[in-house]
């Protein structure tokens, strides 16, 4: 947790990253860094990528969409189950016997996804239509 011991730079940032952190957070720098480092790999990407943009997936449409097998579909899933990008939901569907599977993604998932990669591939989208614009003039 944080310890808000505020020393700050220069440039006022704090001197320890970890004082970024509000005093009451619930979760660690280690936390964060593990989340953006789970987005971090391809695989992983698409399916929060998927999960954001849909609400909630079975494995079975997930395997599907990604055209991904079950055994590397689930690691994945898990990795980011472990970092909290996203929960694993169980339900009955009616009519049916038995539990279902469904993931969708936490509010850490989707900040991670929207504020995180997605902002970056956006800004760079950015930057190009201003840096295409200003060679005209």
């Amino acid at each position: 947790m944080a310890t808000n011991r505020t020393q700050t730079s220069e440039g006022g940032f704090p001197e320890d990253p970890e004082d970024l952190l509000p005093e009451s957070s619930v979760l660690s720098l280690e936390e964060y860094l593990g989340m953006h480092a789970a987005v971090g790999h391809r695989t992983r990407y698409e399916i929060l990528y998927r999960l954001v943009h849909s609400d909630e997936m079975s494995p079975k449409e997930l395997e599907k969409v990604m055209d991904i097998d079950d055994s590397t579909l689930h690691y994945h899933l898990n990795k980011l189950v472990d970092v909290a990008l996203v929960e694993k939901r169980q339900r009955t569907e009616r009519g049916q016997d038995g539990l279902y599977t469904y993931y969708r993604a936490t509010v850490f998932g989707y900040v991670t996804l929207t504020n995180g990669v997605d902002e970056l591939i956006r800004g760079e989208q950015e930057f190009e239509t201003m840096y295409n614009s200003s060679i005209g003039h």
